[in-house]
């Protein structure tokens, strides 16, 4: 450029204005280039709010054992403890479990699982996970696996299967040691107990592990065998998170993932039904609506054409683009928006070979109104009736 000088000077008031605004352009640019974020994270800080990740799994907050604020922030893989103020005694309950699941926890179920689902019919229930910690709080890296002797999606389950990866300072399980066990290839320390509302039974590493990756039906067996559950009961869910006494901001989740394998026949035969290869479009589902100027009611019939009993049944759709649901009867229908999954409550929790069953649901919806594009029961495909 300094060769260059002397020969354009007579532009140079011309060059300056356009350098001047290339330079205001890149500088704009760049903030705009910083300011945008990597990724759509959401950040949660209500007790006991929820998100989706991966449209298959629900990442809570779950602070209930505290009123001092936590925030966990959702990130395409897991979830990271953002917040985590306050403390308890290390001799009680934790403050929260924020933490990511598969299935059915307190009314909310995540989108198109297959849980609750029978024991017995479970083949395998394949789960991974990447935890990050922290050396500055006090806090176990947990899974949760709940069990129970009815297909619930609500309430408190009979039993509780904890798998401690980890525990950092003066904290122990629920109940007291009985032994230890080899499960999954590991040798673990086994405490069983029970805190007013459910029988707990822990498995302890005995050093910090930071990813594994195993077959959830493991530890249900190992349960099962101490008489903790019986093969005719229901896994409601997979959990993966922490429960921390004293600080945790840091903590994280860096990936989870969790199926169940389910043969679809109680005591493992090999009848098709609806979630099995060979039971597809074993079903059939009416959707009436009532549409109103930015809302409508939906009345859906799911009829079971199959050969074999729908237990713990879930149906999965997606809502058009704009809706929400606002109010269900009938069902449980979680979460509002997005990929949703309508589950029975115990009452209707069974759909028999040639019956159907009906709920409902109110919501909003922006922009023309549409129908879902299809319907899954159990994994199954579904025809319009």
């Amino acid at each position: 450029m300094r060769t260059l000088r002397p020969r354009v000077r007579a532009r140079r008031g011309l060059l300056g204005v356009l350098s001047a605004t290339l330079a205001t352009f890149a500088l704009v640019a760049s903030l705009v280039t910083a300011a945008a974020p990597a990724q759509a994270d959401t950040t949660i800080c209500e007790p006991f709010g929820t998100t989706t990740i991966q449209g298959r799994y629900v990442v809570q907050n779950n602070r209930w054992g505290s009123t001092a604020t936590q925030c966990v922030t959702a990130t395409g893989t897991g979830f990271r403890v953002t917040q985590a103020d306050g403390s308890v005694p290390t001799n009680g309950a934790p403050k929260s479990y924020p933490s990511v699941f598969n299935g059915c926890h307190y009314t909310a179920c995540s989108p198109g699982t297959n849980l609750p689902a029978r024991l017995d019919t479970v083949s395998q229930a394949p789960s991974s996970i990447s935890y990050g910690f922290v050396d500055d709080a006090v806090y176990n890296a947990s899974y949760d696996i709940w069990l129970d002797p009815t297909p619930r999606t609500d309430g408190v389950n009979q039993t509780e299967i904890m798998i401690w990866f980890n525990r950092v300072g003066p904290i122990q399980p629920i109940g007291s040691p009985v032994g230890t066990a080899t499960v999954g290839g590991r040798t673990w320390e086994v405490w069983s107990g029970g805190n007013g509302s459910n029988d707990v039974l822990s498995f302890v590493a005995p050093s910090a592990i930071t990813g594994w990756s195993f077959d959830v039906m493991d530890f249900v067996r190992a349960t099962v065998a101490r008489g903790l559950a019986e093969e005719d009961w229901y896994l409601t869910s997979v959990q993966a998170g922490f429960e921390p006494w004293q600080n945790g901001a840091g903590l994280a989740v860096n990936s989870f993932s969790s199926t169940v394998t389910t043969d679809g026949s109680p005591g493992g035969g090999t009848d098709p039904g609806p979630g099995d290869p060979g039971g597809a479009s074993a079903c059939t589902v009416s959707y009436g609506t009532n549409v109103w100027q930015g809302g409508f009611t939906a009345d859906v019939t799911v009829t079971n054409t199959g050969t074999a009993p729908v237990d713990g049944w879930r149906l999965a759709f997606p809502l058009p683009s704009g809706q929400r649901i606002t109010h269900a009867w009938n069902a449980s229908v979680t979460p509002s928006t997005g990929t949703v999954t309508a589950t029975g409550a115990t009452h209707n929790a069974r759909i028999a070979p040639g019956g159907s069953l009906s709920f409902g649901f109110q919501g909003t919806y922006d922009g023309a109104f549409a129908e879902p594009a299809g319907f899954r029961l159990n994994e199954a495909d579904c025809t319009a009736a």
